[in-house]
C-alpha cells in the first residue's frame, strides 16, 4: 500500500496583522498621505489579500494598517518592495514611537 498518497500538504494559512502607527504632533497629514500612498501598490502585490488604512476616531493622528497576505514570504516580498522600503526609510520624521505590529490568527470563518 502506498501511504504517501494519503499525506497532503497543508496549505499556508493567510498571515494577518494590524500596524499601529502614531504621527509626531504637527505631521498627522504627512503621515497620513505616506501610508495612503502604500495602500495601492501594495494591493497590488501578488500574494496581498488585503491593505486597509484606517485613522482612529477618537485619536487624530493614530493609523492602523488592516493587513493580509497569502503567506510569510508574501509579507517579506511587501518588505522588500520599493514602496515600502521608501516609507520605512523616511517615516522616522513622521513616527512618534516605532510602529506596533499586532499579528492575528483568524477564529472564524
Amino acid at each position: 500500500m502506498n501511504t504517501g498518497a494519503l499525506i497532503m500538504k497543508t496549505p499556508a494559512k493567510p498571515l494577518a496583522l494590524i500596524a499601529v502607527l502614531k504621527a509626531v504632533a504637527g505631521k498627522e497629514s504627512a503621515l497620513k498621505e505616506a501610508l495612503s500612498a502604500l495602500v495601492e501598490p501594495s494591493r497590488s502585490e501578488p500574494g496581498n489579500i488585503e491593505y486597509t488604512l484606517f485613522e482612529a476616531r477618537d485619536e487624530h493622528g493614530t493609523f492602523y494598517m488592516r493587513e493580509c497576505f497569502k503567506d510569510q514570504a508574501a509579507l517579506d516580498a511587501h518588505v522588500a518592495t520599493p514602496h515600502y522600503q521608501q516609507f520605512a526609510a523616511a517615516s522616522g520624521e513622521w513616527l512618534a514611537e516605532p510602529p506596533q505590529l499586532i499579528f492575528l490568527n483568524q477564529v472564524s470563518g
